[in-house]
């Protein structure tokens, strides 16, 4: 028996996988956990007063010195103290518990602590993507989002990267910044020089498991923005759940390089909790899966050797290169790793079989766990957990303990809703979307489908089968898949294609606008659109029907636009608004004629 198969095996590691199912007179069904969810902490904050007092010197936080050389790191006494400090100069500000605090910033240091110090007084965090800001060359989005917000205080790590994008907002808050604040704003270090009082440990015991902690924004690739309640109910029954899933945390304090943004309900709410709840160590990563910034995570990955990896299908398309060109990075950076993890987007089945490849000869005598979840910001996140063995992309596991997966009829699908203890109660001021939500029995629609693995064997977990509101119809009446068929093209395209989106609307046939990797696009034209051609021969040849099977391509010739809602700071496609942006080159695909070469079409 391998030392895999010995953990998969082992209960004290993991849970076995048991799933009851629950059928009704309509058709549906639902899943549930037979096993009970356990009492869970009140607050966040228990988490950290917890390992402030059993293991003061344990490393919390780490992030690159300003040099970029060695690692300033933080221990739990250090953070607590931090957390106290921020936390008294919050309430000596007087800020108050109806409006929110609104970060800014990448991952930091000061931003975990300014987070956290808001959630230990019963204030509420609200980070919002950098991309708003830093990275956009349009600040009107950041501003309408925080005229909504209405937030009593704005932290940002530099007043010269950030502060511009703040003016003109419109809305009356305190301004502090780590760096180069002036004389209207106020310098973070104030604030961690703060002498704590009891009034910080008084705020702390009035909190409530519905005490809001965070407000996270939707990405928008539903359409507008919603800003999301979390309370501390939500996210700490979320990591009881994990944990009783995941046993093996509760004996290994989990060490992570992460770059996942906390802006972001995975960076946030599942990977940064679960560091906190158990007593970790998160090495916040400068880099991005991006050309100039993959790097520094690979360098990251090499120093720290992680006991888990955290990372969108993106990253790990990203990271492969390095991991393959060079055997001895592959063996220090996979040496401790329990598990490579992914989720956000579908993972393509040529990038599973590549990290297995690269596991097997880095670490021969200890293949890799290879694994998945499910779940939505409005869910805290995770709704399922495949912990056990997989063979392949596609399952994402079995309900949590304490939630329950109804499976509804839509149309050629089945439509996937979910409730439990860790569902938000609803979007911030926002009545009529909130109960939009949720269907006459308390089930949120998530709007994604599923189907089980094995109809007989529940326990066998659910197969993702794409968002709802994607899929269309073409002419014929006959659906398209966009989510299946996404993620099948993206792994037959591999290396050529960093992501696709799937056309043909109310149209003849199905089409496919391609954004180019880097290796593509050095291509001779003609290369490209062979590969292209023979991609889709192959599916016809392989008896894809007119649903499941392009006829005609485009390459795009610029990449996909942050700043248009193209791409998230996730690094994955935003189809709704590419479709939409990019309207002319779907009626050029569509409409082709013979004399269009930049349009690949199957005979």
């Amino acid at each position: 028996m391998t030392a895999t198969e010995s953990f998969f095996d082992d209960d004290t590691q993991l849970a076995p996988p048991r799933t009851l199912r629950i059928d009704f007179d309509d058709g549906s069904f639902a899943l549930r956990s037979p096993v009970a969810l356990k009492p869970y902490a009140r607050c966040i904050g228990e988490w950290l007063e917890r390992w402030a007092r059993e293991t003061p010197d344990a490393v919390a936080l780490a992030e690159r010195d300003e040099y970029g050389q060695g690692w300033r790191r933080l221990d739990y006494r250090a953070l607590r103290r931090a957390v106290g400090s921020v936390a008294q100069g919050l309430l000596d500000l007087g800020v108050p518990a109806d409006k929110p605090v609104v970060i800014l910033s990448d991952n930091a240091i000061d931003h975990a602590v300014l987070m956290l110090a808001t959630m230990h007084i019963g204030r509420t965090a609200c980070s919002l993507s950098s991309a708003y800001s830093r990275m956009a060359k349009d600040p009107s989005r950041l501003h309408a989002m925080l005229q909504a917000l209405q937030p009593a205080l704005i932290y940002a790590s530099d007043a010269k990267v950030y502060g511009s994008a703040i003016a003109g907002c419109g809305v009356e808050a305190i301004r502090v910044f780590s760096r180069n604040a002036d004389t209207a704003s106020i310098p973070f270090e104030r604030l961690l020089a703060t002498a704590e009082t009891p009034a910080v440990m008084q705020a702390f015991e009035a909190i409530h498991p519905d005490t809001h902690a965070k407000y996270l924004l939707t990405s928008g690739s539903t359409g507008k923005p919603k800003v999301v309640i979390n309370t501390h109910r939500m996210l700490c029954a979320n990591q009881q759940m994990i944990a009783q899933t995941w046993r093996f945390l509760d004996q290994e304090p989990p060490v992570l390089v992460d770059w996942l943004p906390w802006s972001h309900t995975f960076g946030a709410n599942h990977n940064f909790n679960m560091v906190l709840c158990h007593g970790g160590a998160l090495y916040i990563d400068e880099g991005r899966p991006a050309p100039g910034l993959i790097e520094k995570t690979v360098r990251n990955l090499r120093e720290v050797r992680p006991t888990l990896l955290f990372n969108v299908p993106r990253g790990y398309d990203m990271l492969l290169p390095f991991l393959e060109a060079d055997g001895a990075l592959a063996a220090e950076s996979m040496s401790r790793l329990r598990l490579c993890f992914y989720a956000a987007a579908a993972l393509a089945p040529s990038t599973w079989q590549r990290l297995e490849a690269v596991a097997q000869r880095a670490r021969p005598d200890k293949p890799l766990w290879l694994t998945t979840s499910w779940g939505a910001t409005e869910t805290s996140p995770a709704i399922t957990s495949a912990h056990w063995k997989l063979d392949g992309a596609g399952c994402i596991g079995a309900p949590l303990p304490g939630l329950e997966l109804k499976f509804v009829p839509n149309g050629d699908k089945l439509e996937m809703r979910v409730k439990g203890v860790s569902v938000f109660p609803g979007y911030r001021d926002a009545p009529q979307e909130s109960a939009r939500a949720f269907d006459e029995e308390g089930y949120y629609r998530i709007g994604d489908a599923g189907y089980l693995a094995d109809a007989a064997r529940p326990e066998r977990g659910v197969i993702f089968n794409g968002r709802v509101a994607e899929d269309f119809k073409l002419g014929s009446g006959t659906w398209v898949s966009v989510g299946t068929l996404r993620v099948e093209l993206v792994s037959r395209l591999a290396p050529l294609a960093q992501d696709v989106v799937i056309t043909g609307h109310d149209r003849d046939c199905v089409g496919m606008l391609v954004f180019p990797s880097a290796q593509a696009a050095a291509m001779p034209p003609d290369a490209l659109a062979a590969a292209l051609h023979r991609t889709m021969a192959a599916m016809r040849e392989a008896g894809a029907g007119s649903s499941q099977c392009p006829v005609r391509a485009l390459v795009l010739a610029t990449p996909p636009d942050i700043d248009a809602g193209e791409i998230t700071d996730k690094g994955y496609i935003n189809q709704r608004a590419v479709l939409s942006r990019r309207a002319a080159e779907v009626e050029r695909l569509h409409a082709a004629h013979a004399g269009d070469s930049a349009v690949v079409r199957l005979a």
